[in-house]
């Protein structure tokens, strides 16, 4: 809390250095795709760690880091999205339903892009962890698992955009900086 008592800590130090380190990998990634590949690779794999990190952390972390603390039903996610709407869902002090959600979405998405990235890498560059296991995978897989990464990759893209515009709203509805908080780690109470 602060000083003056009108702030609370939320976001712990590793949600915050992982939410930045992560952001900054996937750009990094994105932008190196074809051109760099070496900086393109390791980008990932710090995206690998990251992500097992982030699984572990969700389990024994701080409270609005686990990933019990924003797991919502279907039927209260509805229901905020339906609140969302007319401008009159609730604050939260960790995640919201939605946001939540988009937590869930991403990691899953982060996951897949990395599996298919390493599955890639293999077969087109017979490098990786992965390459002894898919040696003799022929040249016409290289085409459809390239196809199937960008896919993933341009959908992630997407959903980090709906990301990016709820953090708008949340901040603008509840007149509080969102990306700020995710600087500092500190919310309004």
């Amino acid at each position: 809390m602060s000083p003056n008592g009108q702030f609370v800590k939320v976001w712990d130090p590793f949600i915050r250095i992982f939410h930045w380190t992560l952001v900054t990998a996937f750009v990094i990634a994105y932008l190196t795709e074809d051109d760099l590949l070496g900086l393109h690779v390791w980008a990932g794999y710090i995206i690998i760690g990251l992500l097992f990190l982030r699984l572990v952390w969700g389990l024994v972390g701080t409270r609005h880091a686990r990933f019990a603390d924003f797991i919502y039903s279907p039927t209260s996610i509805r229901a905020f999205l339906k609140n969302t709407l007319r401008l009159k869902a609730p604050r939260y002090l960790g995640h919201n339903p939605a946001g939540g959600l988009m937590v869930i979405v991403l990691l899953v998405m982060l996951v897949l892009i990395s599996a298919s990235g390493l599955v890639l890498y293999a077969v087109d560059e017979h490098a990786g962890p992965l390459a002894s296991l898919l040696s003799g995978v022929g040249e016409n897989w290289e085409g459809i698992l390239e196809g199937l990464h960008e896919f993933l990759v341009n959908i992630t893209l997407a959903l980090v955009v709906v990301h990016i515009a709820g953090v708008v709203v949340e901040s603008l509805v509840h007149r509080e900086n969102l990306v700020q908080a995710m600087v500092t780690g500190l919310k309004r109470k």
